[in-house]
């Protein structure tokens, strides 16, 4: 595409989507790029930026804006979305890149049954399809690499990644939590969402980031994601709102970090104030808007439905 289509494609897909969104009662909102806190995540590397003379001398460009959606939804914003400029550090390739677009909403008061209804609007509205399958973690799992992520143990897990013809990288742990990424990302994606769009359910709890959980044997966290064609769309979950969790949720994250040879990231303290009695319950995702209009476009790879990428800005 020359730049022309590329800026109409991309500028008819946010007015639909925009329309979807406000025509359920969200508002269009916008948090800062740059910011002294920054939510951290187990594999997601933040990019640091020096600030003089703002108390930290480390701020951080914003891996995702939901630190902050979440903290107007506890000033009392009710249904909020927006397009998100995101950065991630040491991401590049056909899928990612290091500055990239998210398309972030949260609903109050929401389930992930009003959130299905939602998504399958949102794939209607961008990409045509018609309906959702709605499918837990077990059922994919056992169904294409014959492992129940539930209840595997480690040598289960070695199994399953062999009989998919899998090798963990060298800078990945032979660890459930590891193998269960790759095994997702490698052999199990790439099999979802074909035909209409798949919402992939029930996790397990060891992979619920800030997913709230629910009682079972074993129980499972309120966490989903989207897949279109194979291609991972969006992830998102029913909120964990308590304080005292999302401390819990934040020192998991650093420790993985660390044993991965990863710096520890500072604890979001007004995130955190944040949480408790003035933080709904609700539903909250996040959707790689580059990948969707890849997918809307048929095109290889999100640089050509870009005016620009890392390289080339």
């Amino acid at each position: 595409m020359t730049a022309r289509p590329i800026l109409e494609h991309r500028a008819s897909l946010r007015a639909r989507l925009r329309a979807l969104f406000e025509g359920r009662g969200f508002v269009e909102v916008d948090t800062p790029v740059l910011s002294r806190e920054v939510l951290p995540e187990a594999h997601i590397d933040p990019f640091a930026v020096p600030v003089e003379g703002h108390g930290r001398p480390l701020h951080y460009l914003q891996a995702s804006p939901e630190a902050h959606m979440k903290r107007l939804l506890a000033a009392g914003s009710g249904p909020i979305y927006q397009f998100a400029r995101a950065f991630r550090a040491g991401e590049r390739g056909p899928r990612h890149d290091v500055e990239f677009v998210l398309l972030e909403w949260y609903a109050p008061g929401t389930t992930l049954d009003d959130a299905a209804g939602l998504l399958a609007g949102l794939c209607a509205a961008a990409l045509g399809t018609t309906g959702l399958e709605r499918l837990t973690c077990r059922e994919a799992f056992l169904a294409h690499v014959g492992v129940d992520p539930l209840a595997a143990t480690l040598s289960d897990w070695r199994a399953a990644g062999a009989r998919a013809g899998l090798v963990l990288p060298a800078d990945q742990a032979d660890s459930c939590a590891d193998w269960f990424d790759i095994v997702l990302s490698e052999a199990v994606a790439p099999r979802l969402g074909h035909g209409r769009p798949t919402m992939l359910e029930e996790w397990p709890a060891a992979q619920a980031a800030f997913a709230r959980l629910v009682d079972g044997t074993p129980p499972t966290a309120r966490r989903f994601e989207l897949f279109a064609g194979g291609v991972e769309l969006a992830n998102g979950w029913e909120e964990e709102t308590r304080r005292e969790v999302l401390l819990e949720r934040v020192a998991a994250a650093n420790r993985t970090r660390v044993a991965a040879g990863r710096a520890p990231l500072p604890v979001p303290e007004r995130l955190v104030e944040a949480h408790g009695p003035a933080m709904p319950a609700g539903v909250g995702a996040a959707l790689g808007f580059d990948r969707l209009a890849m997918l809307a476009a048929g095109a290889p790879s999100i640089d050509a439905v870009r005016c620009f990428t890392s390289r080339t800005a």
